[in-house]
């Protein structure tokens, strides 16, 4: 017997290079990209633990949990750690940032997320990065949720070290990861002792091993499967076209939140103002007296496949999340998804209005169009 996923031919260092090519290529960078064998986890730890060390004063953005983690590792690291938390419902502002580094002119390692899918905010990091760029510091972005709902341009912002995933706005799987590393990154992690070696959490093994070697010969036998998918991802993407693929999702995110509003039954936005809204994810206030979870597990009954989650730890009760990404960045999606929220609170004495609601989800997703049909045909 035979099947499509088993007896594949061994992946090639070749083709290896040329999936972190396209990826690159995905990224506009001219830095060393590593393609990594594990979920975004995996370089998102081990770029901290490469560039962090006992010398490392850094400053921690939180705008939501993963920011949280990350301070977390830094400070296992053996950092100082300043964080700079700010209300899950917005995204920090350049000026913040800035005070923060005026306050602590010895930061040299800022950590930030780019979109935070559990909360459902975005954050400025062309303005932030030129921040950082202009302190001097070493910049670490999360864009594990950004990258293919808005763009990602680690040159452009000064980024370096930019994590990626493939399972969110890509549209791929979730095995694997990338990392772009810029020059001064790599040279960071060869003057940390306490950076990993011999690990599976080591970006220098990839660089002397693979990137240093001409990238012909890999580290170990690579997840063919999630290399394969990635590949396919990438050139959907490719075949789409980024911009659109990104309008597709600001087009998803813009309708959820108009649809929501017209809707009715006491849900709101938790990202107070639309433009600090993430287009990967849209978040949602429960009405006072609701539970989030509860009406999340009965919006799931009709269709356990939509893209409908209750929060994240203490957020589970107040904060519904609508995930639009990737394939679910449709129309219908958003449409399917807000009709079942609505069923969900009519069931619990709530008014709502499902055909206003279907009705704003169409005029913002026409005004949308119109708008990014505008902005392409002027680039």
């Amino acid at each position: 017997m035979t099947h499509p996923f088993l007896d594949l031919a061994p992946l090639s260092a070749g083709r290896f290079a040329a999936i972190e090519d396209r990826v690159a290529r995905l990224l506009g960078t001219g830095q060393d990209v590593v393609v990594m064998q594990g979920e975004a986890l995996l370089p998102l730890e081990g770029a901290i633990r490469a560039a962090a060390g006992p010398g490392t004063v850094a400053l921690n953005v939180i705008t939501g949990p993963y920011g949280q983690t990350f301070g977390d590792w830094l400070r296992d690291c053996g950092a100082t750690v300043h964080d700079l938390a700010v209300p899950f419902h917005r995204a920090v502002s350049a000026e913040e940032v800035r005070g923060a580094l005026a306050e602590h002119p010895e930061i040299d390692f800022v950590s930030l997320v780019h979109a935070e899918a559990a909360t459902g905010n975005t954050n400025p990091v062309a303005e932030i990065g030129a921040a950082v760029r202009a302190h001097g510091a070493l910049f670490y972005l999360d864009a594990v949720a950004s990258v293919g709902a808005e763009p990602v341009l680690p040159d452009a912002w000064g980024v370096d070290l930019c994590v990626i995933g493939a399972q969110k706005a890509m549209g791929g799987p979730a095995g694997v990861s990338a990392v772009s590393v810029s020059e001064r990154a790599w040279a960071r992690m060869a003057a940390n002792p306490n950076a990993p070696r011999r690990s599976y959490l080591s970006l220098l093994d990839w660089k002397e091993r693979w990137i240093d070697g001409g990238r012909k010969a890999l580290l170990h036998a690579p997840a063919q499967l999630e290399m394969l998918a990635l590949e396919a991802c990438v050139e959907r993407i490719e075949a789409e076209g980024p911009r659109t693929v990104m309008a597709r999702h600001a087009s998803a995110a813009a309708a959820t939140r108009a649809g929501a509003l017209a809707l009715g039954g006491g849900l709101e936005p938790y990202v107070r103002e639309a433009r600090d809204a993430a287009p990967v994810a849209t978040t949602l206030r429960v009405p006072p007296g609701a539970d989030a979870s509860r009406l999340v597990a009965r919006a799931l009954e009709s269709d356990p496949a939509l893209p409908l989650a209750a929060g994240g730890g203490a957020l589970a009760r107040e904060m519904v999340r609508v995930n639009h990404y990737g394939p679910d960045a449709t129309p219908g999606v958003v449409q399917s998804c807000l009709a079942a929220l609505g069923a969900a609170l009519a069931g619990t004495g709530a008014a709502t209005d499902l055909g206003a609601a279907r009705h704003a989800v169409e005029a913002s997703w026409a005004d949308q169009d119109g708008a990014n049909g505008a902005g392409l045909s002027e680039a």
